[in-house]
């Protein structure tokens, strides 16, 4: 992961994102405070599994309606914060 600043990362953003692309993690700075990440769009996905993992997807025990969550009645942040 590199750092840089943004001043650099304006002249150089089309190298920034080849290598963005080719997996590497950039952070920008504003005056010497990181601010954002510049990441490939696959950032966090996997190609691959542990044996493991592949085991337990094989077994049929894996179900993917299991970790979504019902946020209906959560409130956005601006009127959370109004009570």
């Amino acid at each position: 992961m590199q750092t840089i600043n943004l001043y650099e990362a304006k002249n150089r953003l089309s190298k920034l994102v080849d290598a963005a692309e080719e997996g590497e993690v950039i952070v920008i700075a504003r005056n010497g405070k990181p601010a954002v990440k510049l990441v490939p769009l696959n950032y966090g996905e996997r190609d691959t599994w542990s044996a493991e993992v592949q085991h337990f997807m094989a077994e049929g025990r894996y179900d993917p309606d299991a970790f979504t969550l019902d946020r209906s009645d959560v409130l956005p942040a601006p009127e959370r914060d109004l009570f």
